[in-house]
């Protein structure tokens, strides 16, 4: 699994300029939340939503503003998500991303939104129906490390092996029980990562400042770094394009 990590690295070096052009769009997606008029923190580079307070002043213009936000947010990180996917593919078939490879992002963007906007209702809904009970966070968590097989690498599967929504699920649930392996290393890569930087950034500029400074720094450089490992385990599986 070590010769993973290499590839990552090599793809994501030598293609640093398209994917750092890419991941604006990680940015804009963490950042609309940040604007919606409702209650959010960020930690590790992430916007995390306060669900509890979300219930207790919910109305129809919250609602509203809720739905867009996140559809919007959704919308630019299935965007990076794919570009980034695309070219972890022809970097490892060693071909040029053509004209029409771009033009059908549209296409693939469209499938992975499906995907995380059915996984987003799932949390969703989780947590609303349990509210009431005051486990809906730990019900939500659970659910979440239940759904994941389905979910995680559904994205690669939907640009790489050019699958509708539901076979990419079908595949990543496979992929993810036949090498689960690749999933821990991924955990471990993403913990180190956020750890690491969140730790130097605290110590260099403060507790409030290093907050947004991780967010747009995690966002330009170790989310995407992340999805071009999570795209070299999952094209790993093919013999040929082992390198």
């Amino acid at each position: 699994m070590s010769n993973i990590l290499l590839y990552s690295a090599g793809t994501y070096t030598k293609n640093i300029k398209l994917i750092l052009l890419f991941s604006l769009a990680f940015v804009l997606a963490f950042i609309i939340p940040m604007f919606a008029a409702f209650p959010t923190y960020n930690d590790l580079g992430g916007i995390l939503l306060r669900t509890s307070s979300v219930f207790l002043n919910l109305n129809l213009l919250n609602t509203g503003v809720i739905v867009v936000s996140v559809f919007f947010s959704l919308l630019f990180l299935s965007f990076a998500i794919v570009a980034i996917n695309v070219i972890c593919k022809h970097s490892r078939t060693h071909t040029k991303i053509k004209q029409e490879v771009l033009e059908g992002l549209e296409t693939y963007t469209g499938k992975v939104f499906v995907v995380l906007l059915f996984e987003t209702l799932i949390l969703l809904l989780a947590s609303i129906l349990l509210y009431g009970t005051g486990y809906s966070a730990i019900v939500m968590a659970v659910v979440g490390l239940v759904i994941t097989p389905a979910f995680f690498y559904a994205p690669s599967s939907i640009v790489i092996d050019d699958n509708r929504a539901l076979n990419a699920m079908r595949s990543s649930t496979r992929f993810f029980a036949g090498k689960f392996g690749y999933f821990v290393l991924w955990i471990l890569v993403a913990v180190a990562l956020l750890s690491g930087f969140d730790f130097l950034f605290i110590a260099v500029g403060g507790t409030l400042i290093s907050r947004y400074v991780m967010l747009v720094f995690s966002s330009l450089f170790i989310l995407p770094f992340l999805v071009v490992l999570q795209s070299e385990s999952y094209m790993n599986r093919f013999k040929m394009l082992k390198r």
